[in-house]
């Protein structure tokens, strides 16, 4: 953490010595949105490690990868149509490497429906053994 901070503030004294800006103001909003370029991949990337860790990917529903598929592509349609800064762009694609790696883990891994989820259900659960079924194999 210490590190990327120290990173992130290296790179906004550099652009304030090396770059060009109008104003303060826009030295700032810069700075700032690069830091949100910066920490919105970083807060993207601990799912694919509990993925990888797991090796599971049934702890993210269906629903909410959906929602980030659907995310995602609205992102690139907007990235190629309308006329935004490159560092934005560069943002939207980042986030497209995200979504492949996690769309490759989701082909790797199986979902496996007798782990019991968060909310205690299991989805696919072995028939339990019984004494009325253990009489009825007698």
């Amino acid at each position: 953490s210490s590190g990327i901070n120290a990173e992130y503030g290296g790179g906004a004294i550099y652009s304030l010595l090396y770059v060009s800006h109008r104003s303060w103001y826009s030295w700032v909003i810069n700075s700032l949105v690069n830091g949100v370029y910066c920490f919105g991949f970083l807060f993207m990337t601990p799912q694919l490690f509990l993925n990888y860790r797991m090796k599971s990917v049934a702890h993210l529903p269906w629903r909410a990868f959906m929602y980030k598929a659907f995310n995602t592509f609205i992102d690139d349609v907007f990235a190629f149509i309308i006329t935004m800064p490159t560092a934005h762009r560069l943002a939207c694609f980042r986030d497209d490497v995200i979504f492949l790696i996690y769309l490759y883990q989701r082909w790797l891994y199986p979902v496996d429906k007798t782990r019991v989820n968060e909310y205690g259900q299991v989805f696919d659960e072995a028939e339990p053994v019984t004494d009325a079924t253990e009489k009825k194999d007698q």
